[in-house]
């Protein structure tokens, strides 16, 4: 009969085919068929004139040249500009258009060095990947027309757009149109803009308010990994509740016109951590859309909203307030926002995955005791103690297994030996032996397959979570979201030399090589100690080949985990830690043979 460990794995391949399974029938699924009827529906509601998201005006590369600058003065060009400056922003607003295109975020660094630059959010037209927000109105036959992208605005009220002070655009169409449009911000990364018309002239005319978020190109750091959500994001009404729309790049590109109706609702472009997002008024119906154009040329990636039109007649006039978030998905700040602006789901732009019913509780318990410690690393530690203490009567009774079946392995090997040639013999003989001594073989499984899901929430938080970003723990440890920086390469920093620069090989045992890595760091060489040690604990496989496998597995898996967030090692390494000592108190109890007591055993002897 195979042993405990074969079972182990067995199970461990079963669980995550299971998990893998059930994601694709439950969550890939039903988001393929909703995507499929939105696109149905949208079609078959298109009218035979032109679509109305054709109305919205778009800004093309070619409009400011083939060549792109990288000079970001000269991209912003001789247009008078806002300067953007709060608490957590700093850029300015260009009154070509009246586009949001220039935009940093303080708080945040691009790298842990002291003189790193701030965040880049938002960047001009003219530079590679520019990206920008932009408000406007939309409609056909107005003598005199609407304020389109090359617009020039005047200012007419302020001077700097802070979280005090708003300004105030004004433009008037020579014709009897009259657009005012009123900029304000939050102390966080809400942007308010209030768009007025007026209509001085003697006729009616008919518009709709639109906006749109458009990024010309996809840099090459974004869309890499499977496990975030990068790309296209929304939220839009469906029946009686909401429903998430995500598109990755990839899809996105695929699929260059996805269509939306929704009553309120939000949708824009999210980052790993930073997120753009256009938020109409929530009781209005608006056409949104995600559409990529010139894939070929620029790669030009929009998410848009068309909003409700409406008739001003003469003497009369309407208001439009719309709402752009563009900065770090914080989970306080999005939670906030969802509550004051009414907004579904809002706090689902940060990507919590398929287990998302685990990945937040766990984020959030976290951030509980990181508020009390100040600390992100010694919250970990006490996240794994709390599971730990959760799971302990179901470890204590797997342990208990354990004890009993390593204390049974003269009598095993012994069953082995009698029915060396008849398999099924010795199987009904060792199920014998079980029953007599009570042994339940499966219960060594059942934390093992609770751990599994845990441990995957845990690397997404880590992961996702801009709070984990650059968040140290000590020593040297100093971002807990990226791989320990030491390495065996370099005598964990005793010489001072970059292995990552040695041609050939230098991506497999640099320091952040990722995924499987020669590159041996000290929280990776701790975990696979203690990962080695709790299988010495365990029975052994009856088989020789079996034996190999198992003894090898922690080697192997420590050059697996070495290229992940060191949050992770640190979780797992004390997890180990803890489960030991809780199999090595069980096994004295049964006084059961276990590696530690051999060892100071020997090392007695030695000092003797």
């Amino acid at each position: 009969m195979k042993n405990e460990n074969t079972r182990n794995m067995v199970i461990f391949a079963v669980a995550t085919a299971a998990i893998l399974i059930l994601y694709q029938i439950f969550v890939m699924g039903p988001q393929m068929e909703r995507r499929k009827a939105a696109q149905e529906a949208a079609a078959a509601s298109a009218p035979a004139s032109p679509d109305a998201a054709d109305q919205v005006p778009g800004t093309s590369p070619a409009a400011s040249g083939a060549i792109f600058v990288t000079d970001r003065t000269q991209a912003m060009g001789t247009v008078a500009r806002v300067p953007i400056k709060t608490d957590r922003l700093q850029g300015s607003l260009s009154l070509q258009g009246g586009r949001v295109d220039d935009l940093f975020l303080t708080n945040y660094r691009e790298t842990l060095d002291a003189d790193a630059p701030p965040v880049e959010l938002f960047r001009p037209q003219g530079m590679e990947h520019a990206y920008f927000a932009q408000f406007g109105w939309t409609g056909q036959n107005i003598v005199g027309g609407v304020p389109g992208p090359n617009t020039i605005w005047r200012l007419t009220s302020g001077s700097t757009l802070t979280q005090t002070t708003p300004v105030t655009l004004t433009w008037d169409n020579g014709q009897g149109l009259r657009f005012t449009r009123v900029v304000a911000i939050d102390d966080q990364y809400m942007f308010t803009v209030t768009d007025t018309v007026a209509n001085l002239g003697t006729q009616a005319i008919t518009i709709a308010p639109y906006g749109r978020i458009e990024r010309q190109g996809v840099p090459a750091h974004l869309g890499k990994t499977q496990i975030l959500h990068e790309g296209g994001i929304g939220t839009f009404s469906k029946g009686d509740g909401y429903t998430t729309t995500q598109l990755k790049y990839g899809d996105w590109a695929k699929n260059p016109r996805e269509q939306f109706e929704s009553t309120g609702g939000w949708l824009g472009i999210t980052d790993k951590y930073w997120m753009a997002a256009l938020i109409p008024p929530q009781t209005e119906t608006v056409q949104a859309e995600f559409r990529v154009t010139d894939a070929n040329r620029y790669n030009i990636h929009e998410a848009r909203i068309l909003g409700e039109a409406r008739t001003i007649n003469p003497g009369r006039q309407v208001v439009e307030v719309q709402h752009l978030f563009a900065g770090a998905k914080r989970n306080e700040i999005l939670s906030a926002y969802e509550k004051q602006y009414d907004l579904p789901r809002f706090i689902y732009a940060i990507d919590w995955g398929f287990l998302f019913f685990l990945t937040r509780p766990i984020f959030l318990l976290v951030e509980f005791f990181y508020g009390w410690v100040g600390n992100f690393g010694v919250a970990i530690l006490l996240l794994t103690l709390t599971i730990k203490l959760v799971m302990f009567p179901l470890a204590n009774k797997s342990y208990e297994s354990l004890s009993k079946m390593r204390k049974l392995q003269p009598a095993m090997e012994k069953i082995k030996e009698q029915h060396k040639d008849d398999p099924q013999a010795q199987q009904k003989a060792t199920m014998e032996l079980y029953q007599k001594e009570k042994i339940n073989p499966l219960a060594g499984c059942l934390p093992i397959l609770v751990q599994i899901p845990v441990f995957y929430a845990l690397y997404k938080v880590l992961y996702v979570t801009i709070e984990m970003r650059h968040a140290p723990f000590f020593g040297w440890i100093r971002d807990l979201s990226a791989p320990d920086p030491t390495n065996i390469w370099q005598l964990f920093g005793l010489i001072k030399w970059d292995p990552s620069a040695v041609p050939l090989v230098g991506n497999l045992i640099g320091s952040h090589a990722g995924g499987f890595t020669l590159a041996l760091s000290v929280l990776a060489i701790i975990y696979g100690f203690t990962m080695w040690l709790q299988t010495a604990m365990n029975p052994p496989a009856p088989d020789p080949m079996q034996r190999k496998i198992f003894a090898w597995m922690p080697v192997i898996f420590t050059f697996i985990m070495a290229g992940f967030p060191a949050g992770l090692l640190i979780y797992w390494a004390w997890n180990n830690v803890l489960s030991i000592a809780q199999q090595y108190f069980i096994m004295h109890r049964f006084k059961a043979e276990n590696p530690i007591d051999t060892f100071f055993s020997k090392l007695k002897k030695t000092a003797s």
